[in-house]
């Protein structure tokens, strides 16, 4: 069993878990991924199973990816997702007597549409804080464990299409089309700070990377 396919990627394990079940699977050693998948996301995972296949993973890696994501807005997430601590915005700000408030707690759909479109072409980007990214060796995401903050820098990504596929506050499904390197919680931590109400991304499922889609990948237990 060697080549080149796609996985569905549960819920709840990470993409290197995938990996080490296929090793068990297979008896093959030599196996890698296109483009890592964090524990709380699903779907497309490509993988390359055999010397001569891993060796294509970097062309792979570069392809254009789908997803699918829904984004909550109205408070914020140490982690831009899930797995981190919530913290609620206020309703409104403190006002002192006379003052009006200009703060809307629930975006119209224009509202949301606009802000997204800030995030389309290329754009630059500021990785979590929770993630791989290095800095002067260190792993951010294990420094903020430990309650450090490593200085991110803002790298150039390309967000090719963002098409709102339902809007009911708090809630805002996505349909995001884009190049290597975009962290989709960076778009929903972003989003939430356009419309001055907070976000983070509370479902991820990328359905396709390149030319392999979700509907041609197989589940981890066949």
């Amino acid at each position: 069993m060697k080549g080149i396919f796609a996985v569905n990627k549960p819920v709840g394990i990470t993409s290197h878990d995938v990996i080490y079940s296929l090793r068990k699977k297979t008896g093959i050693k030599r196996i890698g991924h296109a483009g890592t998948l964090d524990p709380l996301a699903s779907g497309v995972l490509v993988v390359a199973i055999g010397r001569e296949f891993t060796k294509q993973l970097d062309s792979i890696v570069k392809s254009e990816k789908e997803y699918i994501a829904q984004v909550e807005l109205g408070q914020t997430s140490t982690t831009d997702d899930m797995e981190g601590e919530k913290t609620l915005l206020p309703a409104s700000p403190k006002l002192q007597r006379g003052e009006q408030a200009h703060f809307k707690q629930n975006p119209t759909l224009k509202e949301v549409r606009t802000a997204l479109n800030q995030f389309i072409g290329k754009i630059m980007q500021t990785p979590p804080a929770y993630s791989a990214i290095k800095v002067k060796g260190q792993v951010a995401y294990k420094a903020a464990r430990q309650g450090r903050s490593l200085p991110l820098v803002p790298r150039e990504v390309e967000v090719k299409e963002i098409e709102i596929l339902e809007y009911k506050y708090p809630i805002v499904k996505l349909k995001i089309t884009c190049g290597k390197g975009v962290y989709i919680r960076s778009i929903a931590r972003d989003l939430g700070e356009k419309l001055k109400t907070g976000g983070y991304l509370k479902s991820l499922v990328r359905t396709r990377v390149g030319e392999y889609t979700i509907e041609e990948a197989v589940l981890l237990n066949d």
